[in-house]
């Protein structure tokens, strides 16, 4: 299983960098590979090349406010949660990425 994430929060401080954390562990322990890309107050970082998006199972988008360049998912399967649903339970977000990718 692959996912491809973006995190954002409307400052784009503490939480786009949190979820982006809290994601890749919850990935890590139920051996799940994912990339993050964070759209924070420092712009993109970690960008997902186009290569990255094609290869992903699901897309998540993990923000409370409209990403950056969202038409290069077009024809992805995605899947949207809030910030919140990511620092309360982000194995519970890994997991539901796993059922909607098998959908």
């Amino acid at each position: 299983m692959k996912i491809v994430a973006v995190t954002a929060c409307p400052t784009g401080i503490a939480h786009t960098y949190m979820a982006a954390v809290e994601l890749k562990k919850a990935a890590q322990q139920l051996g799940v590979q994912i990339m993050v890309e964070t759209q924070g107050a420092m712009g993109i970082e970690n960008p997902l090349s186009v290569q990255d998006i094609g290869r992903a199972d699901v897309v998540l988008i993990a923000s409370d406010i409209e990403i950056e360049h969202r038409a290069r998912f077009t024809g992805s399967k995605i899947h949207c949660v809030t910030i919140e649903d990511v620092l309360t339970d982000p194995i519970s977000v890994i997991k539901r990425c796993e059922a909607f990718s098998q959908a």
